[in-house]
């Protein structure tokens, strides 16, 4: 890329200061390229999601700059299903280190933080009206750009005005959060299967723990989903530190994430439900893969493994969506992995990029469909003894 020397023209403007935003600015920066991220809000930036950050997520933040300890918030070391008495744990691989819990607003500070430090030109509080000729206005400002990215969500202006609109979209369901002030009972990650969705509890400093619930119907709100769960109703108390707050997630695939000088990254590239727990670690790859392949001039090559970033999130997401959707399979999916925790442990493997999904059906399909068609006795203890 060759940098240009305008105060007026950058060779890289994102519109979006989220996350994925913010990713892709600094890992262009580390590239040479001049950047301005321009976005309507002003940081921290909050969003409802689960908070927890897995290894794989981890690491595409640490080739960032950005290096996260447990001490920023509180580290689990996997991932626990439970439903109706039956709990499922698969723990990390130990080489890979512990997943990080902290909030969301915690997380977009560091990356405004190491996106000032990089160099990017961080434009807060501005709208962007689109124009002609590779220009733009900023809050009324002209700003020539050489790339046009667009990280502004599900529903991108970018997209839309690029005419990327093109896609369908698979699955469509409804977050809300809130935070407890409560010690953190369990140094997992646990989803809580209810029977309108699920409850996800994430550790997110030494009194606190995160409380994200998705359901296929928009009126069923965090407290309604509790109440099916009376056992984390209990354990949660009564402190709550903050109001619900609610969000979209969607499981979409677009047909193009690229047309002319113009990418998409993060939810505004399609997405995987917020069931996989992926949708900040699919930004951070998607972040660095642009810059790769704007820094060799190839967005062609972007639009190819863009693709591959959503296959095995999405892929994820149809299984267990599946075990949303029925209640049978759900009983009967839990029950096996409770009772065949290395099964879980490989599983979880494959979620992270460990161990590839044709390998693991080659060597366990067998095992997963005799399991799911005649599930092992019901494992009622585990959940107590490991609570």
């Amino acid at each position: 890329m060759q940098s240009k020397q305008s105060p007026q023209s950058t060779d890289v403007l994102i519109v979006g200061g989220g996350p994925a935003g913010l990713a892709a600015a600094i890992a262009l920066r580390q590239r040479g390229a001049t950047v301005t991220v321009a976005d309507s809000l002003r940081p921290p930036i909050d969003k409802a999601c689960g908070e927890g950050l897995m290894p794989d997520s981890l690491d595409e933040l640490a080739k960032l700059g950005v290096q996260l300890e447990p001490s920023d918030g509180a580290a689990f070391c996997g991932i626990r299903f439970v439903h109706s008495g039956d709990a499922a744990t698969a723990q990390f691989p130990t080489a890979g280190g512990p997943g990080i819990g902290l909030r969301r607003q915690a997380l977009h500070q560091r990356l405004v933080e190491r996106a000032e430090e990089a160099g990017v030109c961080l434009r807060w509080g501005r709208t962007v009206q689109f124009g002609d000729d590779r220009v733009v206005f900023i809050a009324g400002e002209a700003m020539a750009y050489g790339w046009l990215v667009g990280a502004d969500g599900m529903s991108s202006r970018v997209r839309r005005w690029a005419g990327l609109e093109r896609g369908r979209t698979i699955s469509r369901r409804f977050g809300f959060r809130r935070h407890f002030q409560v010690k953190p009972w369990s140094d997992f990650v646990e989803v809580h299967w209810g029977e309108s969705g699920q409850a996800y509890v994430t550790p997110t400093g030494p009194n606190e723990v995160c409380v994200a619930t998705v359901a296929r119907n928009p009126h069923c709100r965090l407290e309604n989903l509790l109440a099916e769960l009376p056992q984390l109703q209990k354990k949660l108390g009564r402190v709550a530190l903050d109001a619900e707050r609610g969000a979209l997630t969607t499981t979409r695939r677009l047909k193009r994430v690229v047309v002319g000088n113009v990418a998409l990254v993060g939810d505004a590239s399609g997405s995987a439900d917020a069931i996989t727990g992926e949708g900040l670690g699919l930004g951070f790859r998607q972040a660095l893969l642009l810059a790769d392949c704007m820094q060799s001039n190839d967005l062609h090559r972007y639009q190819r493994e863009h693709a591959k970033t959503l296959q095995l999130p999405q892929t994820m997401a149809r299984v267990m969506l599946l075990m949303d959707r029925s209640p049978s399979f759900r009983a009967r999916a839990v029950r096996m992995l409770a009772s065949e925790p290395a099964l879980f442990t490989r599983l979880l493997g494959v979620h992270l990029g460990s161990e590839s999904i044709t390998s693991f059906v080659r060597a366990k399909g067998l095992e997963v469909a005799r399991g799911l068609l005649w599930p092992p006795a019901a494992n009622h203890g585990q959940f107590a003894a490991g609570a």
